[in-house]
């Protein structure tokens, strides 16, 4: 400023007086103090200024906001005592204005701190009733001339720092406020700020880092150099950031905060205010509703998700009472979503093709519309254009059609309608053509992920089974999700398979991973499973063979699964795991058991592996739950929480109807990962067949004694006398083949339900007896098979552990 005249001096003072003049005519704004400190770099000539004001006990001062060079270079600290002799303390208790040159300085009790460079310091008291000061600082040769010293007095009444809260008003956080220690990450916070990140203040823990943790990753950087002290810089900060919710899209949150230096013996803390960003502005030019959309858009997998971001995005800034997105699929608008959904709210030719969830209009009953989607650009009509009726209805106060291009093709179009006359800013437009390139981009992504999602899913259904068998006593449902987070096939399987003697066995799994692979392997290690078990063994040798099948086919995957063989006669079930998560029961009183049990590794892991067996007891209107763990395990809860909420959600569901229970617990799915879920209902056995068993031992008398074995058991069931004679003949012939085909132990097994008689031979002979198709007269054998079919209503063979089973049902009557 060398040179300048009295004129532009006094120029300069008045400049001075009407920008702070301008500044001070808005308080509440957060920049306000680094805008007036600002002015003294402008008009002063200084090359640095800051505020120190008052701690909360009144005896540090403490630097509230600075601007211009770093203060390290001046040898200036972050706060002084405020009964020291450092040129702020004194100029705080003087109440007067101190200027000082490099002499007065280097006499200054704080001189070892001043480095050697030359520079001079103004000290002024600030106007309010805080008690703070400006503290200036300047190199020139000259220092502070008589129009700087008024420019700096200027400055020093615009500060106006307030007087600090006292003890007890400052221990009650306003219910948007936090205070957070920077030392411990210790964090006070108000009850708004709880629930804005869905906590309970029984739930908060006061620890900033949980606070972190619930945040968007993305967005942690930021919002780190807010809370850490080595990044964090005195004065004020704002910053906008999303948090995490139970349910549906993250919310974008905005923080002002200020670091308020640390005293002797006293942290630094962090102070502000946290809100709800979207209450916060109502204007559509700011950047960031672009960049939300964007974001929103980038983790879209659907086009539903696609559409709901878009109409979050724009509906409420331009205040509009409708919009719609639609698909272009040839000459037709698929609608994906309406806002609001009531078809009242829309115009007539779109009620009438209103066909499914959403109407699809059709492009030619529109020319205006097919016109602005040839042209490619967004397209803006106010109210009173003449429009056709299936146009005008959707905005009679302004329309605006944004076609959302996709490449070289038309993804599709957006409309928004106002009821009243609407007038259409710069700012609007820019935001609306801005929308319209990124929709598009997601709609055409989301329609093909759409489609080969569809895809995965067929072919993963295709390796699970296509219905359930009926059972006896017990009603079966199954549920398959497929994971929205990737396009491959997952490893996910469950089965029910009925067994002998009125077992059925359930079985879920999990092979790892999600590729081709993982559901070759699936589709092995559930046909593997099935055969063993209907070979008749028990649970711990089924999965022990599966575990061993696993190995040999030396692959890198690992497979989990749950076994459970439920015996429907006795009420009981013996259940085998291996790495996976226990059932959950569901008894008749409506309380929920997650039995305790030992488990096995996982299949595929260990060759010498035990796998320990565990039984259940069951009353009639017991639900079995089997599940895997993309049901309850997520990036927010673990899985012991996850199976604690399944047990809840199944405590208070109505097993009446066990497909609406399937589809309530499939509601909680985070879907991240492919979700399998099998209930059973076990209902009990209204009729109970009569079994006996007989083992034949290999003596001369041994057809013999299992005819009178049979003749005994038969009179006990009261079996009539002319069907016990085509029993007896049966149980003749299939014994006397077991004992002259084969070599070992032989076990006869019979068994009455409702008049139908089931006589089974098993023996250690994998080999099925053939029938013969022709017999000479001099062939002394042969007969017997034939035999059984002329005299049984049907017969059969089935392979058991060790050998087979012939068997013959048997058409009897009882008194």
């Amino acid at each position: 400023m060398v040179g300048e005249g009295a004129e532009g001096r006094r120029t300069r003072t008045l400049r001075a007086e009407g920008a702070l003049k301008a500044l001070t005519s808005a308080p509440g704004s957060p920049e306000r103090l680094r805008r007036v400190l600002e002015q003294a770099l402008v008009f002063s000539g200084a090359s640095f200024a800051a505020v120190y004001a008052p701690g909360e006990d009144g005896d540090v001062l403490c630097l509230a906001e600075s601007v211009g060079v770093p203060r390290t270079l001046f040898g200036l600290r972050d706060s002084y005592p405020g009964s020291g002799r450092s040129p702020v303390a004194e100029g705080h208790r003087s109440g007067s204005p101190l200027w000082l040159g490099p002499k007065e300085l280097g006499e200054a009790a704080e001189s070892r701190r001043t480095p050697s460079r030359e520079f001079f310091v103004a000290v002024l008291p600030a106007r309010g009733d805080g008690g703070g000061c400006l503290l200036a600082v300047s190199e020139r040769p000259d220092g502070f001339d008589t129009e700087d010293r008024k420019c700096l007095e200027l400055i020093a009444d615009a500060v106006g720092w307030p007087a600090p809260a006292r003890a007890a008003e400052a221990d009650e956080l306003r219910s948007n406020a936090f205070s957070l220690a920077m030392d411990s990450g210790r964090v006070e916070v108000g009850d708004d700020i709880l629930e804005l990140f869905a906590l309970t203040r029984a739930e908060f823990d006061g620890k900033v880092e949980t606070l972190l943790g619930l945040t968007v990753p993305e967005d942690l950087p930021s919002l780190m150099s807010v809370t850490e002290a080595d990044h964090m810089s005195i004065g004020e900060r704002e910053l906008e950031f999303r948090v995490l919710q139970p349910s549906g899209p993250p919310k974008w949150l905005r923080l002002r905060g200020r670091l308020l230096p640390g005293g002797e013996g006293r942290p630094a803390q962090l102070v502000g205010t946290v809100a709800d960003a979207s209450t916060l502005r109502s204007d559509v030019t700011d950047v960031a509703r672009v960049q939300r959309l964007a974001a929103a858009l980038a983790t879209a997998g659907t086009v539903r998700d696609v559409s709901q971001a878009v109409v979050s995005a724009l509906r409420k800034p331009l205040q509009a009472d409708r919009i719609a997105l639609a698909e272009l699929e040839g000459d037709r608008l698929v609608v994906t979503v309406l806002d609001p959904p009531e078809p009242e709210s829309w115009p007539e030719l779109w009620r009438l093709e209103w066909r499914t969830e959403w109407p699809d209009a059709p492009v030619r009953a529109m020319p205006t519309l097919a016109a602005a989607l040839r042209e490619g650009r967004a397209h803006i009509w106010p109210a009173g254009t003449p429009l056709e009726p299936a146009l005008a209805e959707v905005g009679p106060g302004g329309l605006a059609v944004l076609p959302l291009p996709a490449g070289t093709r038309m993804a599709g179009a957006c409309l928004i309608g106002w009821d009243t006359p609407h007038d259409f800013g710069p700012d609007e437009r820019a935001l609306l053509t801005a929308s319209a390139g990124l929709a598009g981009q997601a709609l055409m992504r989301a329609h093909a992920f759409d489609a080969e999602h569809e895809l995965v899913g067929m072919l993963q259904r295709q390796l699970l089974p296509r219905r359930l068998p009926k059972l006896p006593g017990a009603v079966a449902v199954a549920r398959y999700l497929p994971a929205t987070a990737g396009l491959e096939v997952g490893g996910d399987w469950y089965d029910v398979i009925p067994l002998p003697d009125n077992h059925v066995a359930l079985v879920i799994g999990d092979v790892q991973g999600h590729s081709t692979a993982a559901a070759t392997l699936m589709g092995q290690m559930r046909t593997a499973l099935r055969a063993y078990a209907v070979e008749g063994h028990p649970p711990d040798v089924v999965v022990s063979h599966a575990n061993r099948l696993l190995l040999d086919i030396e692959t890198d995957l690992f497979a989990t699964c749950c076994y459970v063989d439920v015996d429907m006669e006795e009420g009981s079930a013996w259940y085998v795991r291996a790495g996976h998560l226990p059932p959950v029961l569901r008894h008749p009183d409506g309380s929920t058991e997650i039995p305790e049990s030992d488990g096995g590794p996982p299949l595929g892991v260990v060759t010498q592996a035990d796998f320990p067996m565990s039984v259940l007891r069951l009353q009639p209107g017991t639900v079995i739950a089997l599940t895997t763990d993309g049901l309850v395990e997520s990036a927010e809860a673990d899985i012991d929480v996850g199976m604690d909420r399944l047990a809840h959600e199944l405590s208070v569901s109505d097993p009446a109807h066990l497909g609406l229970v399937a589809d309530a617990l499939l509601g909680s799915a985070q879907r991240s990962d492919d979700v399998a879920l099998l209930l059973l209902r076990y209902d009990g056995m209204a009729l109970r067949p009569l079994r006996e068993s007989w083992t034949v031992w290999r003596v001369p008398e041994a057809v013999g004694h299992t005819r009178r074995f049979t003749r005994r058991t038969l009179r006990a069931w009261s079996v009539s006398r002319d069907d016990a004679d085509a029993v007896l003949l049966v149980v003749s012939e299939l014994v006397t083949n077991a004992l002259v085909h084969t070599d070992g132990q032989v076990r006869l097994d019979l068994t009455l339900l409702d008049n139908r008689l089931r006589v089974s031979v098993a023996d250690s002979s994998p080999r099925t007896p053939v029938k013969p198709t022709s017999i000479g007269w001099e062939a002394t054998g042969g007969r017997g098979i034939l035999l059984v079919e002329a005299m049984s209503e049907t017969w059969g063979t089935v392979p058991v552990s060790g050998g087979k089973q012939v068997w013959a049902e048997i058409a009897v009557s009882r008194p």
